[in-house]
């Protein structure tokens, strides 16, 4: 799901729509088209796809030959992938090297705070559920409250119930599926302390990812393009061993190379 740009510097993104249902043929032509007009592309995949679009995916890097294209499935529930894109899009706007702004991916996960308000948890699987809220939620009205990243938590709806949030100033997104229900837009954004709150379309593969659609989906993350860039420049940056790009982290997201084991030789005298 491609979101508004958050300012006047985000680029757009480009949607691979239908890439398992379209010709191989075609589908390798717009891929190419995009790195002969861009020079790198970073895909950013949510983990709800179906295994066609994963399997097409890798079917076209592997076709093409390139490491110039970057498959990025983070642990991201569906709407808090598309705030992750969306800040990629700022970012891309930067003076960042392509392996820089794709390794940023991986950084940028760990700012985003992403969950849900559930009308069941019976098919929820993707978060650790245990018997008794697995029982409880076959009572009619039950709703509960999960946070997917960065730590799983499970909460039943109920006076004094929370979840815990980001230690630092963030905005809220939020997608409303077939569920009524305020909590998140009043008890829960309050709790966060948010400094904005915005509505989305509920992305296509939410009801896939959390099991039901009688949900609430919602992301806190940081908003400002500033923000976002220092954080990435702070981080120590290096050089792929094997195809020589600039990135950040242990993993080339390009290439996928990791850096060589150094041997400790002792030498006898």
């Amino acid at each position: 799901m491609a979101l508004p740009p958050q300012d006047e510097r985000t680029l757009p993104a480009v949607v691979l729509q239908d890439l398992d249902k379209q010709p191989l043929e075609q589908a390798l032509a717009a891929v190419q088209s995009l790195i002969d007009q861009y020079g790198h592309l970073i895909v950013v995949c949510s983990q709800a796809v179906s295994r066609g679009v994963d399997r097409r995916l890798h079917t076209i890097r592997s076709l093409l030959e390139s490491d110039r294209i970057a498959l990025f499935c983070p642990e991201l529930p569906p709407l808090g992938l598309a705030v992750l894109a969306r800040q990629l899009r700022q970012l891309a706007s930067c003076d960042l090297s392509p392996g820089v702004l794709a390794s940023a991916g991986r950084l940028l996960t760990h700012y985003i705070h992403s969950g849900a308000l559930l009308g069941s948890v019976a098919r929820l699987d993707r978060v650790p559920v245990g018997l008794k809220s697995h029982a409880k939620s076959w009572v009619p009205g039950s709703q509960f409250g999960v946070l997917a990243h960065p730590e799983p938590q499970l909460v039943k709806i109920a006076p004094g119930a929370e979840l815990s949030g980001p230690e630092f100033g963030t905005w809220m997104l939020v997608a409303k599926g077939q569920l009524q229900s305020d909590w998140v837009t009043a008890t829960l954004a309050q709790s966060w302390s948010v400094q904005g709150l915005k509505e989305a379309p509920l992305p296509a593969e939410s009801q896939n990812w959390w099991g039901t659609g009688k949900l609430i989906e919602f992301a806190a993350y940081l908003p400002d393009l500033s923000v976002l860039y220092q954080l990435v420049t702070s981080v120590r940056q290096g050089v792929c061993h094997w195809c020589g790009i600039d990135v950040i982290g242990d993993r080339c997201v390009f290439c996928s190379a990791t850096p060589p084991l150094v041997e400790n030789q002792i030498t006898a005298g």
